[in-house]
This record gives C-alpha cells, sequence and structure tokens, in this order.
C-alpha cells in the first residue's frame, strides 16, 4: 500500500484508525465465539475472518446515518460499522431475549436492526439481495436518496435471486450495491467449480450494470470502489455490482471440517495476506500505528469482549409463552 493512500480518498487519520478498530474488533469477537463454541456455551459459529476488511472497507463508503445494508451472515464487520456493538454480537451467540437480531430466535450471523438499518435477513441465501432492491425502490418512491448496498458470496452469485434482483435494478437503474465477498468456496466447492466465467463482476454487463473486482483484503481498495458505486446510484446512473476477493480463513462454520476439502499449505498460505494484519502494516508505515498503540487497542478491545461475554452469558432467555410472539398479529 502506498503512502497516505488513505488521505487521497479523502479518509482522515482518524477515519482509517476507525476502520481498523472495527475490524480488530470483529475479528476478536469471532475469535471468542469459536472459544464459547468449543467450550459448549454458544451453539454455532458462522465466521468473518479473511473478510473483515471487504466488509469495514464498504460500510465506511456509505452514509451511516441514512443508507441501508442487507448483510449476509458474515458481515460481523460490517454490521459494527453500521452500530451494532460486541453485546448484542454476544446476546445473538447466546440466544437470549435481549438479542437485537431475533430475541434470541435465530442463529448467529442472522443480522437485523431496524434503529440502525440494517435489514433482517433469513436462513436461505441470497433472499436478502432482492430486499435491498425493494429498499432502495422503496426510497427511489419516497424521494429519500439513499443508497442500499447488499452483499453475498460467490456461491450464492449462482442463485436465481441475485440474478433476478440485478435484472430488476438495472432496469430501473435503482440505487444498489450488489457486493460479492468472493472468499473463494462456497462451503466446500470451490470457484473454480462454481463460476464458467473469470470474475463474478465479468457477470455486471449482462445486467446494465457497472462492475469491478477489488483485492477484498485491502480496506482502502474496497472503499474506493463503493464510494464509486454510490456516488453513481445517487446520481441516478444504477446499481453496481462490485466483488471483494479475499480468503475464507475458518471452517464454513463450527459444524464444517475443511480439512476435507482443502490443504492446511492453502489456508496458511492465504493468512499471509490477511487484511487485518496488512492493514496494520500500512497503519504503521504512515505512523498512525506503532506498537505501544497497538498494544492498548488490544487491551481495550479485550475488556469490551470480556464485558459482551460476560452480560451475554448470565442475560435471561426468552420465557416460553413468548414461543409466538412476533409471529402472529398481536
Amino acid at each position: 500500500m502506498a503512502k497516505n493512500r488513505h488521505q487521497k480518498l479523502g479518509l482522515s487519520d482518524e477515519a482509517v484508525l476507525e476502520m481498523y478498530e472495527t475490524m480488530l474488533l470483529a475479528r476478536k469477537i469471532d475469535e471468542r465465539m469459536w472459544l464459547l463454541n468449543r467450550a459448549g456455551k454458544i451453539p454455532f459459529v458462522i465466521s468473518c475472518q479473511g473478510q473483515e476488511a471487504a466488509q469495514v472497507g464498504a460500510a465506511f463508503a456509505l452514509d451511516r446515518d441514512k443508507d441501508y445494508i442487507a448483510p449476509y451472515y458474515r458481515d460481523m464487520g460490517m454490521v459494527l460499522a453500521f452500530g451494532m456493538t460486541a453485546k448484542d454480537l454476544m446476546l445473538s451467540g447466546f440466544a437470549k431475549a435481549e438479542d437485537p437480531n431475533s430475541g434470541g430466535r435465530q442463529m448467529p450471523g442472522h443480522f437485523g436492526q431496524k434503529k440502525n438499518r440494517i435489514m433482517t435477513q433469513s436462513s436461505p441465501v441470497t433472499t436478502q439481495v432482492a430486499h435491498a432492491v425493494g429498499a432502495a425502490l422503496a426510497g427511489r418512491m419516497k424521494g429519500d436518496n439513499i443508497t442500499c448496498l447488499t452483499t453475498f458470496g460467490e456461491g450464492s452469485s449462482n442463485q436465481g435471486d441475485f440474478h433476478e434482483s440485478a435484472n430488476f435494478a438495472g432496469v430501473h437503474k435503482l440505487p444498489v450495491i450488489f457486493m460479492c465477498e468472493n472468499n473463494k468456496y462456497a462451503i466446500s466447492v470451490p470457484v473454480s467449480k462454481q463460476l464458467a466465467c473469470e470474475k463474478v463482476s465479468d457477470r455486471a454487463i449482462g445486467y446494465g450494470m457497472f462492475g469491478k473486482t477489488v483485492d477484498g483484503n485491502d480496506p482502502l481498495a474496497v472503499f474506493e470502489a463503493v464510494n464509486e458505486a454510490v456516488e453513481r446510484g445517487r446520481k441516478g446512473e444504477g446499481p453496481s455490482l462490485i466483488e471483494t476477493v479475499s480468503y475464507r480463513l475458518t471452517p464454513h462454520s463450527s459444524d464444517d471440517d475443511d480439512r476435507a476439502y482443502r490443504s492446511r499449505e492453502e489456508v496458511e498460505e492465504a493468512k499471509k495476506k490477511d487484511g487485518v494484519l496488512t492493514f496494520a502494516a500500512y497503519l504503521k508505515e504512515v505512523g498512525l500505528l506503532d506498537d505501544e498503540k497497538e498494544k492498548e487497542l488490544n487491551k481495550k478491545i479485550a475488556d469490551i469482549i470480556n464485558e459482551a461475554t460476560d452480560y451475554a452469558e448470565s442475560a435471561p432467555y426468552a420465557e416460553p409463552e413468548s414461543a409466538l410472539k412476533y409471529v402472529y398479529e398481536e
């Protein structure tokens, strides 16, 4: 990363430090959740590790006071950037009544928080893409000039929901950003067996939209691409398909053993490009981070996560009588 690239993109020193802190917080919450899962305290983890740079870079390119996101299940970095807290995510992990995503009714990773314009998602993959298009259309009908960003994996880009949504958004020139977080694997299926084209972004032309592939380990490259897409959307130039290429550093979920389909050497090699490490190196290179500051930041984040874990673990579960709440009109 060239020196002071962030300033050329209009990002302040404070903004890039906040980006790094958000990426690191997502990573550390995720690591804690794996430990809690292995200790039998939380039932499930579906990880963001390896994709935080893309998620946070994209979030910072949006107007986080008015734009909407329709994230997919790995987007912990993005929802943290949009206002969720470590406590919110831990309450979800422990399936407690206070969980803002679903009141403890859904597995972790099913994000949704009305006050922060994080659109609720369901378990079938890719359904959130159509919801994002609907939100963008509603925004236009109301004259709100909002942008809606939706994310999905490269496996999801093969689902009908993506193609129908992209076509509708392209025809109506809606301010939607379709961001494919290509992490190389659809559960166990490598990207070479998922796509006939070279890049997911090659599909953009079929829907009359702009397409671009960027390094998903570089939050500044993602910020730049999404920022351009936001500007196009706000000017009425229609949707964009941004593909961020990174690598899923963990198994698909806590129920998966990835040793069955990829070598340890491949995973170790990918770790060298981990965005959390490379962005920290960039911040040190431009004089915004040193070992002392890094130590302080890690201590601050550890305290936040310890407090969130303790709070969520001791919080009450939903009352059994509430099982039908939010199902039928009351």
